[in-house]
């Protein structure tokens, strides 16, 4: 039996192990298993490539994107460029590669959106999933500027620092933090949602709820809203053809 999983911490929720075991369902795929691996800490990591038999790959979300890369053998062209791995493949040898399919599924999933207007992108929040969102706005084209709670060498702006004007710039909003994810459906981004118009898209990468606070506000303002479940759809399809099982 071909085992794959989770990595990650606090991850009951977590969308992949029912995307993968309904996958497995529908396409009779009868000698894999998907599993959460729920790590308090990262260290704990080689004990589980370790003590896991025929594991031969791996999912990575929050908060392990970053912390897991020294753990690999190699990283990926692509991963290393972005500063984080979101699946991991097992070699026949047993050696750790780090890929990142993250990159893949934002793109695909804003592109068809993107008008010649969508010149400009706040990204809210610098952790390993806004690495992968800064990437792929990057090779599309498209400024694009980090919003974060502390100013940091990569950080434009802070929450504080935002005006309507700010917003009204730019024209494109990534939420690439945790808040409004259930059962916090009633927090979102503190930003001036009065700058949002109908030629912004607003895209956040959580997917439970279906329709964050967030992307609520922005629809209200006329935007063009997106939630996170496209992009883990493609992202997870991606992985599945690096493990090539």
């Amino acid at each position: 039996m071909n085992k794959l999983g989770l990595l990650g911490k606090n991850i009951s929720y977590s969308f992949s192990r029912n995307y993968f075991k309904e996958k497995f369902q529908k396409e009779n795929i009868a000698d894999t298993s998907y599993e959460n691996f729920d790590l308090e800490s990262i260290d704990l990591f080689p004990s589980i490539i370790k003590n896991t038999q025929n594991i031969k790959g791996l999912n990575v979300t929050i908060p392990y994107k970053e912390a897991v890369m020294p753990y690999l053998d190699k990283i990926n062209k692509k991963a290393k460029a972005i500063g984080a791995v979101n699946t991991i493949k097992v070699t026949k040898k047993g050696k750790l590669v780090g890929y990142n399919t993250d990159c893949y599924g934002f793109k695909n999933t804003l592109k068809p959106f993107i008008k010649s207007h969508h010149k400009k992108a706040l990204i809210l929040g610098t952790g390993g999933a806004s690495k992968a969102v800064a990437f792929s706005l990057n090779e599309l084209g498209i400024e694009y500027k980090y919003v974060s709670r502390k100013a940091a060498e990569k950080v434009t702006f802070t929450y504080n620092d935002l005006t309507e004007n700010i917003i009204s710039d730019h024209q494109i909003i990534v939420n690439c933090t945790p808040l409004g994810t259930f059962p916090d459906v009633n927090v979102c981004a503190n930003i001036p949602y009065s700058g949002i118009t109908d030629k912004h898209i607003l895209f956040d990468l959580i997917y439970n709820p279906n329709e964050t606070k967030f992307l609520k506000q922005g629809k209200d303002q006329g935007a063009i809203t997106i939630n996170g479940l496209n992009m883990l759809k493609l992202q997870a399809e991606k992985s599945w053809a690096i493990w090539d099982l």
